[in-house]
């Protein structure tokens, strides 16, 4: 157990031992990794563990007191969880994955890596960190806020508050059910961006049109098609995502009426899921509950929406994942079996309990964006208001990023909310 200090701060490893499938205790085991954050010493403080997006993220890397961990640790003791699958914890990689043999032994692998089994990972480490009987706080930030209401759903005895941010899933939302919802949300964040900044009309078409005409190849060798380049529109729900994506096509070709290899280089950055494969691999999974496949959701619904393929103006997409990317990223190709497979699984567990949620005791305070281009802003009023007691703020000030870019006022507001102080 390492521990080492940053300025302000005092940073301590965890790492634990869980079932890869938790039903098989006595089977094959995983690691779970954390990084325990303090302001020095070993504070008599409350925990609150951090529940990151994705799915396929890691937890943050703090230097000190940066972003809303400065206001968290005024009042806790913070745990950085990284999510089965990412960062420190036994890691979803194109090397791991090819080492599980077959496509259909990857994807068995892979059905063990959703909200339900990252829960029951949290269960065992809060045990192994506080004992049976302590209990923690949960902040959630958008796939984290739907491992919370998972956690609330199952494991309610292990909290003693939820935070949410940006994260109230569709309790019984099927995929297609969130894509229809969030397509309509996407259009009308690509309007506001080409309000802003309308020489970008002309300047995406031109991209796009020359997308359509050559083979452009990215510095990883992977080929940039028109549907890659318009799904660089996962920005477009930040904070800065319509300034950073004005920027990236503004000046994308040379003189010669090439792509610069500067936009690609910069293009592939964004595109490529080298790092985090578990989120193509794992997003729709998100959805899956009961009978019935996920079957490339996001793809079928698009086929509704024949706003995204026409070129006047040409449409970026968002949060959606779609098979493409599994032929044209060499870091995925490996895996597009896998993902089929994934797709095509006929039944998942549910991950919610609503007779649970309205008998929930646990105090809840969650924030819902009301332009929020990711999570729906409709199916996280209803939920919210299916979990007992739970505390709304419904805000149009902030993005879906607000969290991290709010210097801890978004937190500090759910942190009042959840003790009634406002």
């Amino acid at each position: 157990m390492a521990t080492f200090r940053q300025p302000g701060t005092v940073l301590t490893d965890h790492v634990l031992a869980v079932p890869l499938d938790h039903d098989d205790p006595a089977g094959e085991t995983i690691d779970v990794y954390a990084r325990e954050v303090v302001t020095g010493g070993t504070p008599d403080k409350p925990w609150l563990v951090f529940l990151q997006g994705g799915p396929g993220s890691a937890s943050p890397r703090p230097i000190g007191r940066d972003s809303w961990i400065d206001r968290a640790l005024d009042d806790y003791r913070v745990l950085l969880l990284d999510q089965r699958g990412t960062g420190r914890s036994t890691r979803i990689s194109r090397q791991s994955l090819a080492r599980r043999g077959s496509a259909h032994a990857q994807a068995e692998y892979l059905s063990h890596f959703r909200a339900d089994s990252i829960v029951r990972d949290a269960e065992l480490l809060r045990r192994h960190l506080l004992g049976d009987d302590g209990k923690w706080t949960v902040l959630g930030q958008s796939f984290g806020g739907f491992c919370a209401v998972t956690y609330l759903s199952f494991a309610s005895e292990g909290l003693r508050e939820v935070l949410i941010t940006g994260g109230l899933p569709g309790l019984d939302a099927r995929a297609e059910d969130v894509y229809r919802a969030t397509y309509p949300r996407v259009a009308a964040k690509n309007a506001a961006h080409y309000a802003r900044y309308p020489g970008d009309v002309e300047a995406v078409r031109r991209i796009a049109a020359h997308l359509r005409e050559h083979d452009v190849r990215l510095p990883n060798g992977g080929r940039l098609t028109v549907e890659a380049f318009q799904s660089l529109g996962l920005a477009l729900g930040s904070s800065t995502g319509s300034h950073e994506i004005h920027y990236l096509t503004e000046d994308a070709f040379e003189s010669a009426g090439v792509l610069s290899d500067a936009f690609l280089a910069a293009v592939e950055h964004r595109l490529t899921c080298v790092t985090n494969p578990g989120y193509p691999l794992l997003h729709e999974l998100c959805y899956g509950q009961g009978d019935g496949a996920t079957g490339w959701a996001a793809q079928r619904v698009r086929a509704e929406h024949p706003e995204f393929d026409a070129d006047d103006p040409v449409l970026f997409t968002g949060e959606m994942t779609y098979p493409w990317q599994f032929e044209v990223d060499p870091a995925l190709v490996p895996m597009r079996e896998a993902a089929d497979l994934l797709a095509a699984r006929p039944h998942w567990p549910r991950l919610y309990d609503p007779a649970a949620l309205a008998a929930n005791e646990v105090p809840v305070a969650a924030a819902v964006y009301h332009d929020d281009m990711y999570v729906d802003r409709e199916l996280s009023l209803e939920t919210a208001g299916r979990i007992a007691g739970a505390r709304v703020w419904v805000t149009n000030e902030h993005e879906h990023d607000a969290l991290r870019v709010s210097s801890g006022a978004v937190l500090d507001r759910l942190i009042a909310m959840v003790r009634g102080e406002v």
